[in-house]
């Protein structure tokens, strides 16, 4: 049992591993950002992530897609591993023991941390193999539309969220043990309220790409 005394000395507030006042520890001598693990953070303003949108679909057309989920996907298996390490190490217990609903309001505290918006889970469709994951005020959506010419506003889009939905898909493939993958329905780049994915099994989620959110989540509960 942890004492009063063990948690003065190690700093340790149990449930707010990620707030930003502890979390992020900036060395004044070199500039640096620091999380409470001891692992380098990185600051993107605006016009670098617009660039890179932009930058993306002027060299590879719809390539952009496929190449910005394939990051994602691997920068979701590496953010998962350093939230194993830092949150085993706060809470002094493997990941693994922890109880799912500690494990997922940090991981939304974490995202908010970062300034990548406020992720919300939804397992209500889990017994039809599907984790709904919902992200407000995406710095990435809003960066994704601004990086746009006023001939591409006009014309007909797709989410543009692949980032994040290669990092989710990452993120809950190391968490379940399985191979998961993520798909977009809805996008604040295109006017929705928030950005909508659904993270589940390739033979869950085949065919799906295209159709609204509704739509597949209907098709799953009538089993096709």
């Amino acid at each position: 049992m942890t004492t009063l005394q063990e948690i003065l000395q190690d700093q340790i507030l149990p449930g707010h591993c990620f707030s930003p006042a502890y979390y992020i520890r900036p060395d004044i001598h070199s500039g640096l950002l620091y999380s409470r693990g001891g692992y380098r953070l990185a600051a993107f303003p605006m016009p670098l992530l617009e660039a890179i949108y932009a930058g993306l679909r002027y060299e590879t057309g719809q390539a952009t897609r496929v190449i910005l989920y394939n990051c994602g996907r691997h920068w979701g298996e590496a953010f998962f591993r350093r939230i194993e390490d830092e949150l085993s190490r706060y809470y002094q217990q493997p990941l693994q023991e922890l109880p799912l609903g500690i494990f997922l309001d940090a991981l939304s505290e974490l995202w908010a941390t970062h300034g990548w918006g406020r992720l919300e889970l939804d397992f209500s469709a889990a017994d039809r193999g599907l984790v709904e994951a919902r992200i407000r005020n995406s710095g990435f959506a809003l960066a994704a539309r601004a990086s746009l010419r006023p001939e591409e506003l006009s014309a007909r889009r797709e989410p543009a969220g692949y980032l994040e939905a290669g990092m989710l898909a990452g993120l809950f493939s190391l968490l379940s043990g399985r191979d998961l993958v993520c798909v977009q329905t809805t996008c604040e780049s295109l006017g929705a309220d928030c950005n909508r994915f659904l993270i589940g099994t390739a033979q869950r989620l085949h065919n799906g790409e295209g159709l609204s959110h509704e739509e597949i989540v209907d098709r799953l509960a009538a089993g096709s």
